[in-house]
């Protein structure tokens, strides 16, 4: 059991430290020590040249992994400046016994200036200032505190979260440190990975400590992470007798004028991820294109008052339909699209679909939608921030109000489970830019074609792993700048 699959909340992650404490028998003080060693390590390997040390401590348990922290780099001889807001003097438990040892190293503390000029006299920061416990706004001195981080320019390392960032909702609660690295300890928390919480964190570093792994059904995590292992599982490798046959036909359909790539991308994406067949209905003026580029496609333009009955020989071969990329909102585009929800095929809904679907809602247990978080709220009919303020209220309540699989794209994609939410912690912000959901529209279908068998949230889940994995690798050169066709030349070798 691998305790890095799982995310909890932190009132999960303080029962997980009980049951580690009372039950396994490992001292709280020696949780913290290995806390710090954890995170001094992480500084070490991530910023290797820094040599000046700053760092910046609280009141808990979190203050108390900072002087270990502390007094780590003093052992190894860097230069040590610990900013304290709180005296140490007054801490409590491990805390103290961390203060105490520091102290009994030669270290040294400095009460907080708000006027604190970081860049002169630092090459890292460590934020050790606030834990998860926290439940009202930052103010006062620590917010002076996590300003003067925020505006020092130098790197920064949190210590298991931010410092004013809510560790179950990842809500900024008045400020919140940006850091570059966050070492977190025992449990990951959800907060990390929902709302404000990628933009905050950085590379996340964790260490379960050593314990003994917890079973989920006594600690029950409330999301489950979707990675390789996940993909070799649903599509394990093929049989030498295997044929284009057996792999699922996908069906799409979009392209309105002017949209014909959008259609080319998810088609293209379907073949790419392993469909046997993919099929392309979309305006007729989009054909030429389409088969040009990649004539692997067998496109049909469908145009005319009577499209929808054009569709039917084709929906008649179709395994899965991908429903949606550019089709927009004519009547065209409508009569297409009441047309594939009729039938009782597996459906990938998404763009322009999707606002379809809110304008005429329709509950369905065997399709995939995948709204990034406009298209979500004007299914929910909120906006977009809401949605974002709270990914997981929006997940749970587009999955009751539409049914089947629910993929919200965006920064940590969620997609509804069986059990508890997939979470996708791959990806980067190189793609946000056009064509990205297409492509990952035809990677669904072409998972949902080829294994009907399996979960179609498992399938959906390692879809968009697949697709976040693949832009992973495509921007190895740089994020900006990265196009949905990069996506496509890494597929494969992600999928294999």
């Amino acid at each position: 059991m691998n305790m890095s699959q799982w995310i909890y909340t932190p009132e999960q992650v303080r029962e997980l430290d009980r049951i580690v404490i009372e039950e396994q028998g490992v001292p709280g003080y020696e949780l913290m020590r290995r806390a710090g060693q954890v995170a001094f390590n992480a500084a070490r390997e991530v910023f290797p040249a820094a040599r000046r040390w700053q760092v910046f401590c609280g009141s808990g348990n979190n203050a108390g992994d900072g002087y270990v922290i502390a007094q780590l780099a003093l052992d190894a001889g860097l230069q040590v400046q610990l900013i304290a807001l709180a005296d140490p003097e007054q801490l409590q438990g491990d805390a103290a016994a961390a203060y105490q040892g520091y102290a009994a190293a030669g270290g040294e503390v400095e009460t907080f200036d708000a006027a604190l000029s970081t860049a002169a006299t630092a090459d890292l920061c460590v934020d050790a200032l606030l834990g998860t416990g926290l439940q009202r706004a930052v103010e006062g001195a620590y917010a002076d505190a996590v300003r003067v981080i925020n505006e020092s320019g130098l790197p920064v390392l949190a210590v298991d979260v931010p410092s004013g960032l809510n560790g179950a909702s990842g809500a900024i609660m008045g400020s919140a440190v940006r850091a570059d690295v966050t070492a977190t300890f025992v449990g990951l928390k959800q907060g990390l990975y929902l709302g404000a919480g990628p933009d905050h964190c950085g590379r996340v570093i964790y260490s379960d400590l050593g314990m003994a792994p917890v079973a989920p059904e006594r600690v029950a995590p409330q999301l489950q992470c979707a990675d390789i292992g996940l993909l070799q599982q649903v599509m394990p490798p093929r049989d030498r007798g295997g044929h284009k046959g057996r792999y699922g036909h996908v069906l799409v359909i979009g392209g309105n004028h002017g949209m014909g790539g959008s259609v080319r991308l998810t088609g293209e994406a379907a073949l790419r991820a392993g469909a046997g067949l993919v099929s392309v209905a979309t305006r007729p003026d989009n054909v030429a294109a389409v088969v040009s580029g990649r004539p692997e496609l067998m496109c049909h333009g469908v145009d005319g008052i009577d499209s929808a009955a054009e569709l039917d020989e084709l929906l008649a071969r179709a395994t899965v339909i991908a429903l949606g990329p550019g089709i927009g909102g004519d009547d065209w585009a409508r009569e297409l699209f009441a047309r594939a929800i009729s039938t009782r095929l597996p459906l990938v809904v998404d763009a322009d679909a999707l606002n379809l679907l809110a304008a005429a809602p329709v509950k369905r247990d065997n399709w995939v939608l995948t709204p990034h978080p406009g298209e979500a709220g004007r299914l929910l009919g909120i906006d977009s921030g809401a949605v974002q303020a709270d990914r997981l209220h929006a997940l749970g309540a587009l999955e009751s109000h539409y049914g089947g699989v629910v993929v919200l794209k965006g920064a940590g994609t969620l997609i509804t489970g069986q059990d508890r939410p997939w979470l996708v912690r791959a990806g980067n912000p190189g793609m946000a830019s056009a064509g990205m959901g297409d492509v990952l529209t035809g990677v669904t279908a072409a998972l949902l074609a080829q294994r009907p068998q399996e979960r179609p949230d498992e399938l959906a889940a390692a879809a968009a792993w697949l697709h976040a994995t693949a832009g992973d690798r495509a921007a190895l050169g740089g994020k900006r700048g990265l196009i949905a066709s990069d996506l496509l030349h890494e597929l494969r070798a992600c999928l294999n």
